[in-house]
């Protein structure tokens, strides 16, 4: 795995990390988590940023929405008790499906 794609890696965790914050910031009315939630997002974006250099911005995009959508659904049904029904189960498998593809059998990724 090249820089970019650790790089990519280390965004996802921090975007992720962000969006858990933001949802115990009760609505940024709670100092800590909105400061990790400031903090998380600038983060991820600035690692974000630095992986497009090498990485295509489609593919990129598409892996890192893909991973952050089924962290956080897990997340929030495993921390927050929030319920997945049988669709959501499907959607999330979907999306796996599709990162794993991109990462696995694409050429597009550069990697």
């Amino acid at each position: 795995m090249n820089s970019s794609w650790i790089l990519l890696s280390i965004a996802i965790l921090a975007e992720v990390v962000a969006t858990s914050a933001l949802k115990v910031s009760d609505g940024f009315t709670r100092p800590l988590p909105s400061a990790v939630t400031a903090i998380g997002y600038g983060l991820a974006f600035y690692l974000l940023a630095l992986a497009l250099k090498t990485i295509p911005v489609g593919i990129a995009y598409a892996v890192w929405s893909g991973a952050g959508i089924v962290a956080i659904a897990l997340i929030g049904y495993f921390v927050f008790g929030q319920a997945l029904d049988a669709a959501a189960l499907a959607g999330i498998g979907l999306i796996l499906a599709g990162v794993l593809v991109l990462n696995v059998f694409s050429g597009s990724g550069g990697h």
